[in-house]
Order: C-alpha cells, then sequence, then structure tokens
C-alpha cells in the first residue's frame, strides 16, 4: 500500500508516499466454512463507474448463477473456485442501492450484496456573493444534484477566502453567510469546495465589496392626491451605512402592462408625481432600487394599485337610426355603441336623449334611458326633428352626438346590387350622388334571421366610397343585406344604394313546393309562386325541371337527356330566369302517369334530387263529360237544397196529410145540430151492400180496386151520385140513409146541406130499389147543393167524392120486415166510407128514367 495527501489547502503537485511490505493472506481459511461467499460488501461507486464482482465457491462441482436485478450476468471464472464479473458505466436505479445475488443451483444456497451507486457529485454552479448592508457577506450557489445515500455521509460545502485564510463549513447547502470585519479589506477570493465519499469539487470567485451591493426591499409605499389624470407616490428605502445613494426605479402598469418607467435617485426616502393618467383606471406603482454608484442588482419590488377619479367621458356616442312608418306615424329606434373604458372616463349612469322639432317652435322633449340600454324607441310626426344624444356619468355629460330625422323618408326605391364575399369580409364602394356629404354610413345585420336584427353600422368620412365589412359573426350561405347612406350638412341621412351578398353561396338546401293545375289530357301547369328566393343559401339563378315517364323513351322539345344519382335516366329543362316560377308541360299523351321535380340551382349547385311527384293526365274526352256532369250535379244538389229546405210547403201542396176525423169540427157540429151521439165508423162494423150506378154513359169503363167490375169511364159536367142500396131482396127493414160527399174533407159544406139524409121505404126494395123521394126531386136538389161545393174545379178535372153507408138507430134483424114500417128518422152514426173520384162516377139520370143497374159488393170490394 502507499498514500498521498488530498487537501485543497495543500497545494499541487503532491506526491506519493512509499510502498509497504507484502503481506500474504489465504483467503478460504479467514471466510470460515460458508459455501458461497460474494464479494464487495455495501460497495459506494460513483454513477458511470466500472465495478468488478466476484464470488468465491468451496466446492469446484457446483453449478453458480448470479442476477443482478433480477437479469441474470455471466463472468469469467479465474480458477476453479472464485469467478468474477465486470460491471461496466453502473447506472443510478435508487437511493436505497442495487442488488446483485448468486445462488446454488442444487442446493438452497443464496449470498448477495448492494451496490450503492451514487450520483456523480457536480461543481456549484453559480457562485457569488453580495451584501446588503456592508456588514454581511452572503454568498450563493446552485448545488446541482443531491448525491446523498440513506446511511451514507452526504455532500458538504466549505467556504475559504484565501486573502485573510479563513475557512468556514457552510450550514445550507446552497447559501453561507460570511461576517465582514470592521476593518475589513476592499477584496474578496473566495473558494467553494464541494466534497462527498467519493470526491470534491471546487469553484472560486474574486470580487470588491463595493462592487457587490445588493440593497433590501423598498418599504411604505403610498399614493396620494390621486385625481382624474394624476398621482403622487412616496416610499421608503433602508440605509447602506456610508453608501447610501440608491438609484430607484418606479413603474406604472396598467391593466398588467407597463406604460410608465421613471428613474429616481434617492438616499433614504422617494416621492414622484405621475401623471397623464386616465380617468377611472386601475393601475399599480411598483418600486425598485439599486447601488446608484456600482449597479449590482435591483432589490425586490414593492407595489400598490389604485385608480384615478372619474371625469366627463371625453368622446360623443356613436349613434344610428332606423326610422319606419307604424300607423302613418314615422317611428324612430335610435342605436347607439356604448363607449369604451378608455372614453368613458367612469361608470355610465344614463343617457339622455333630447328632442328638437325643427319645423315647430316647441318645447324640448328630453328622454332619460338607463345606461344598461343601447337604443331607445321615439314614436314622432311627420316633421323634422334634430336628436342629441349624450352619456352621462358622475362627473358630467359626454360631447352630445346629433342626428336628424324626417318624416320624408326620401328615395327609398334603390335598386339592389349583388357584392361578392370573401374570406376577409365584403368589399363595398358607391358613388358619390352631392358634393356636399360630411360622412356616409353602411348598415347591415350580423344575424339578419332573427328578429329583430342585431343592426351594424360603420361610419366613413365624405372623402371615402369603398370600404371591407368584416365580422366574426359571417357565415357561409346567409343572405347579407348592405345600405349605404350619405349623410348631408344637415345631418340628415339618405339612401343611397342597397347591395347584397353572401360570405360563400352554397347550394339550396329545399325545393319548392309545386303546385299542378289546368291538367288537361296533353297538358298540365306547375307552379312554385310561394318560393322565396331571398331565404336561400345563394343568389338562385334559375330553376331544373326533371320529367320522366316509362310510355315515353324520347325527351319533349326543350328538354334533354339527364341521369339521376340513383342511374334512371330522365328529361331534364333548364329555365334561366329566376322570376319565372311557372312552366306548363306540353305534348303529353292521355291516360299516362307522368313523373317531375323542380329544383332551384344557384352558382354553388342545384337542389336536392328529392323525390318525384306523379301526375296521372286524363282521358281526352273526360273533361267534356265532366263539364256535362258537373254542372248536371250542382242542379240536382240545389233541388235537393231546395225541397229540403221547402219541404213542410212541398208536403202541403202534394201530399197533404189525411186528416184524422176524430179532429175535425164538422163532426162536432152534426153532433151538436142534429145528433149528439155520432161517432166514427169503424171497419169491423161494415154491411157489405150494393151500389147501384144511376148513369152508365156509352163507352171507356174503369176497373175498381180490387174488382173485376168495370165502370165506364167518361167526363162530366156535373157531379156523380150514388145510392147505396142492401144487397139482400127480401130486406124489409128501415131503409140505409144515403150521403153524398164526406164533410170532413170540406169544412166550408158543413152548412151547405150538400148532405142529406133520405129513409127508404120498405116498398121500394123488392122492386125497384131506390129512396123514397123522387129520383128527379132528390137529383136536383144534390145536383145543386153538389154544384155549389165544386163550381171553382176544373172540368174534367180529378176529385174525390166520399159516399158513406149510415145504419139506423132501429134495432133488430135486418132480415126480417116489420108490419108496419116505421117513420123516417135521421142517421145517427158512419157505418162506412168509400172514396170513389168524381170521373169515375155516374151522371145524373134524366128526367123520367129509372135506376139502370145494381151492383152487390162484396166485403172485398169495398173502398176506404
Amino acid at each position: 500500500m502507499r498514500s498521498r495527501v488530498d487537501d485543497a489547502k495543500i497545494p499541487e503537485p503532491r506526491f506519493w508516499s512509499n510502498w509497504s511490505s507484502w503481506k500474504e493472506a489465504d483467503a478460504q481459511k479467514s471466510l470460515g466454512r460458508d459455501p458461497l461467499f460474494l464479494f464487495p460488501k455495501d460497495k459506494l461507486v460513483e454513477e458511470g463507474s466500472n465495478v468488478t464482482i466476484c464470488y468465491m465457491s468451496r466446492n469446484q462441482q457446483d453449478n453458480i448463477s448470479c442476477y443482478l436485478e433480477g437479469q441474470q450476468i455471466h463472468g469469467e471464472q479465474l480458477d476453479s473456485n472464485v469467478s468474477a464479473f465486470k460491471l461496466n458505466k453502473v447506472s443510478f436505479i435508487r437511493k436505497t442501492g442495487t442488488n446483485i445475488f448468486c445462488k446454488v443451483d442444487q442446493k438452497d444456497v443464496i449470498k448477495g450484496i448492494v451496490l450503492f451507486v451514487s450520483k456523480v457529485l457536480e461543481e456549484p454552479k453559480d457562485f457569488s456573493c453580495e451584501t446588503q448592508d456592508f456588514k454581511t457577506l452572503t454568498c450563493t450557489w446552485d448545488p446541482g444534484t443531491d448525491t446523498s445515500l440513506p446511511k451514507r455521509s452526504s455532500q458538504s460545502y466549505t467556504l475559504f477566502e484565501s486573502f485573510s485564510g479563513k475557512k468556514i463549513l457552510c450550514e445550507h447547502k446552497n447559501s453561507c453567510n460570511w461576517q465582514v470585519d470592521s476593518d475589513s479589506q476592499e477584496m474578496y477570493n473566495f473558494t467553494l469546495v464541494a466534497e462527498n465519499a467519493l470526491g470534491n469539487r471546487s469553484v472560486s470567485v474574486l470580487f470588491s465589496l463595493t462592487h457587490r451591493v445588493h440593497p433590501k426591499t423598498p418599504y411604505n409605499l403610498f399614493l396620494k392626491n390621486v385625481s382624474g389624470t394624476k398621482a403622487t407616490v412616496t416610499w421608503k428605502v433602508h440605509p447602506i451605512g456610508n453608501y447610501s445613494t440608491l438609484l430607484c426605479q418606479l413603474d406604472l402598469l396598467g391593466e398588467g402592462n407597463v406604460i410608465q418607467q421613471h428613474n429616481v435617485s434617492i438616499k433614504e426616502n422617494g416621492e414622484y408625481l405621475l401623471s397623464e393618467l386616465e380617468p377611472d383606471t386601475e393601475y399599480m406603482a411598483r418600486v425598485r432600487c439599486a447601488d446608484a454608484n456600482h449597479f449590482w442588482k435591483w432589490s425586490g419590488s414593492i407595489s400598490q394599485k389604485f385608480i384615478t377619479a372619474e371625469a366627463a367621458p371625453s368622446e360623443a356616442l356613436d349613434v344610428w337610426r332606423n326610422v319606419k312608418s307604424v300607423s302613418g306615424r314615422p317611428t324612430v329606434t335610435l342605436f347607439w355603441k356604448p363607449l369604451s373604458k378608455l372614453h368613458a372616463n367612469g361608470k355610465i349612469l344614463s343617457y339622455n336623449v333630447t328632442v328638437e322639432n325643427l319645423d315647430r317652435l316647441s318645447g324640448l322633449e328630453v328622454h332619460s334611458v338607463p345606461a344598461t340600454a343601447n337604443g331607445t324607441e321615439l314614436t314622432l310626426d311627420q316633421d323634422s326633428y334634430q336628436i342629441h344624444v349624450t352619456a352621462l356619468n358622475s362627473a358630467g355629460p359626454s360631447p352630445a352626438s346629433v342626428i336628424v330625422v324626417s318624416g320624408d323618408p326620401g328615395n327609398e326605391e334603390v335598386e339592389e346590387e349583388r357584392v361578392n364575399g370573401t374570406e376577409d369580409g365584403f368589399s363595398v364602394s358607391w358613388k358619390p350622388q352631392s358634393g356636399k356629404a360630411i360622412g356616409y354610413v353602411v348598415e347591415w345585420c350580423d344575424h339578419p334571421q332573427d328578429l329583430p336584427c342585431d343592426l351594424q353600422w360603420k361610419n366613413l368620412s365624405s372623402n371615402t366610397t369603398s370600404t371591407v365589412i368584416s365580422s366574426g359573426a359571417f357565415r357561409p350561405g346567409v343572405r347579407y343585406n348592405f345600405r349605404i347612406y350619405e349623410i348631408s350638412t344637415e345631418r340628415m341621412a339618405y339612401l343611397l344604394e342597397k347591395k347584397a351578398g353572401y360570405l360563400k353561396e352554397l347550394a339550396p338546401s329545399d325545393n319548392p313546393q309545386v303546385v299542378v293545375s289546368n291538367l288537361t289530357s296533353h297538358s298540365f301547369t306547375l307552379s312554385w309562386k310561394d318560393y322565396s328566393t331571398d331565404s336561400q343559401p345563394g343568389f338562385i339563378q334559375g330553376y331544373y325541371v326533371y320529367l320522366r315517364s316509362k310510355a315515353e323513351k324520347e325527351c319533349h322539345p326543350g328538354f334533354k337527356k339527364a341521369t339521376l344519382p340513383d342511374k334512371s335516366a330522365c328529361c331534364q329543362h333548364r329555365i334561366d330566369n329566376p322570376e319565372q316560377k311557372t312552366f306548363v308541360m306540353e305534348n303529353l299523351q292521355p291516360e299516362s302517369v307522368y313523373e317531375f321535380l323542380v329544383t332551384p340551382y344557384t352558382s354553388a349547385g342545384s337542389g336536392p334530387l328529392d323525390a318525384f311527384t306523379k301526375v296521372t293526365t286524363p282521358d281526352e274526352y273526360s273533361h267534356i263529360l265532366i263539364r256535362i256532369i258537373l254542372p248536371m250535379i250542382v242542379c240536382v244538389l240545389l233541388i235537393m237544397i231546395t225541397c229540403y229546405l221547402k219541404s213542410q210547403w212541398m208536403k202541403e201542396k202534394c201530399y197533404p196529410d189525411i186528416p184524422d176525423p176524430y179532429k175535425s169540427n164538422v163532426l162536432s157540429l152534426i153532433k151538436s145540430k142534429e145528433n149528439p151521439h155520432l161517432t166514427i165508423m169503424n171497419v169491423s162494423d161494415c154491411v157489405p151492400d150494393a151500389i147501384e150506378v144511376i148513369h152508365k154513359p156509352e163507352g171507356s169503363k174503369i176497373q175498381f180496386l180490387g174488382a173485376s167490375k168495370s165502370l165506364t169511364e167518361t167526363e162530366f159536367t156535373k157531379p156523380a151520385y150514388l145510392y147505396l142500396l142492401p144487397a139482400e131482396k127480401n130486406y124489409s127493414g128501415p131503409g140505409p140513409c144515403i150521403c153524398f160527399e164526406n164533410l170532413t174533407y170540406n169544412e166550408a159544406a158543413a152548412d151547405s146541406g150538400s148532405c142529406g139524409h133520405f129513409p127508404v121505404t120498405p116498398e121500394a126494395l123488392p122492386g125497384q130499389p131506390g129512396p123514397l123521394t123522387s129520383p128527379e126531386n132528390l137529383l136536383k136538389a144534390l145536383e145543386k147543393n153538389y154544384m155549389n161545393s165544386l163550381g171553382e174545379t176544373a172540368a174534367g178535372e180529378a176529385s174525390l167524392n166520399y159516399v158513406s153507408q149510415l145504419a139506423s138507430q132501429m134495432s133488430g134483424d135486418k132480415d126480417s120486415l116489420p108490419a108496419n114500417p116505421p117513420e123516417p128518422v135521421l142517421c145517427s152514426e158512419y157505418k162506412m166510407q168509400m172514396a170513389i173520384p168524381l170521373g169515375l162516377a155516374s151522371p145524373p139520370p134524366a128526367e123520367n128514367s129509372g135506376l139502370s143497374s145494381t151492383t152487390p159488393l162484396d166485403q172485398s170490394e169495398h173502398y176506404r
């Protein structure tokens, strides 16, 4: 072995000592009886070093495997019992060390060691020394990577000053304080030594004490006499012995940025007047100091925030208007943009709107508008008005914005022009109309679909005839309308031009709703007049009309072949006029199915190819049938409606209700005058009798209902009379009464005496059936009464004559005749009614003529 001094205080060269004498050692004897040994134990090396690991085995036959952090390593066998492993540039894995172990495969024997790898000890960086009071020198540095390990001594730092020969062990790893003596030297040469168990590093610095002055942070920073545009800043500094002159830097910050910077030389107290400040603005004053003679470092900074006082707004409002007529009166909507913080000079409390009539002398109207509003609405008349708008804060009003409006809207009929949009916006230009314009205004809406839209405007000077309108709200496929106004010297706005454009045109998103009309066998008309072109995502340049039919393979004139996206073929016609919203399909085939589609197109493309609409042409003659049938149906409906509305009248005229005898006032009249016991005859009380035809004209006959016997039919100028007689030959009872005409159906006949009651004697029955009175007298009386009741009846007019068989009040069997005939009595009740048309009755018999025939009636031959 040999040795050498390794101390920084001992200068180079440093020499090695002489070698010691050799000594021999028996390794196996000194190790003991363990079967396996591993070396070195708890070795400490620096990261990046090369390390040799070896193991020794007592049995040469043992198979030994070694592992580094679980990975098998292979070494070199030095002799039969010893093997070595070389680890090159070992790396730092963890502070607790790197694990290495070996094991005997046939035996449960494991031996291991821990290799401690530390970080490389770095040379201290940024080593410097400075003083704040000429009493203490503070040296600082960057220690770099920490090389300390558990249960190992950590790195240490020693500060050595070569002029004085003093050395101190530093308490901290990154700083060290050196006390300056009262008779301290001017120059200092410090050496900083970093040291650990594996080595050391050192760094040196040489400086003058007066050149390393670092003042302390100023204190007591205040602001006073703060107004809207000025403020005074004061602060204090710590003294630095006899070297008390300091240079202080005063910064004025607004919204985080330095807007003013001032340098002030002081000894103890500092003061500075800040000017050119903005009213009602928050600022921050910041101060730091350094040695005025030998600048080394700025001290720490001290800061203080403050807000300047408010002042009246410094700029007039940007005002615009929108004039529209409501119920014949102009309604003016005023808009204004809020003042920026720079010009508001304080919190806006309200807005004042003053209205002055220029045509008539009247008082000023002053309207106060809340500060949250950006406009107001005024209802005026047809006069001209001058409107002043001001903004108010706590310090006063702003300059007035003046605008003049008139009931005369001016030239509103201006032709609209198109303008193209770009990525930068819309380039709008115009031509001045007069040389007296004091400016121009361009207005538009950022979101024209909204109601009301957010009106925007841009003021331009009188020498400007073009501008670029840009907005982050502009979107492709939206139509933007621009209106350019000229502001006259009277501050009145006149519409100059209208322009419309798209930032980028898109293809139409929907197709028009098409109505089919005038459908014939050879044509039909398409119309889409309700389709709005202004709301489309581009300028509509025209329309495509598609037509297809399975029956026709060739396209009509004006159409051309086209292929749809589904590869199907159709015919296409192009309409170049966007204002044309009707189209007539001609040269079609009758009774054929056609499909059509109408799509608009813009410069970006056409509308979607939606589902086609089917139309079937009618038969060639169907329209003629429709023209005939339709009026007939209308007439029938009108007749039905008329009949329904006049149903009661039709019923009374055409088929009146059959009167109820029980409700007739005739019965009550008869009962009251003749017999109170009269009743209505029932069907069950009918007694079959015979009918005698008084006169039977030659000629026509008519068949009775339900019978095989016919009567002669002829026209009468006089009424017919029927006699009802018993059917039995041997009947000798009281004779039936004969009544001509039922008074129930003619109340006017109740008092006319047209119904007579004539009892029949039994002597007449066997031979010539007839009434007791002479037929001539009977017929004359009946004819007279009957003709009176039918005087207004037209000759040949069919009517009904009702006759009744009346029963006698006498009881008994009608088959047996009494010996003495009774006196004639009045009939008491109806037993049967028969209705026979007058046209079917026989005429009255002529004088000296007898009864012609008698016809018996069976039960089935009676009529009611």
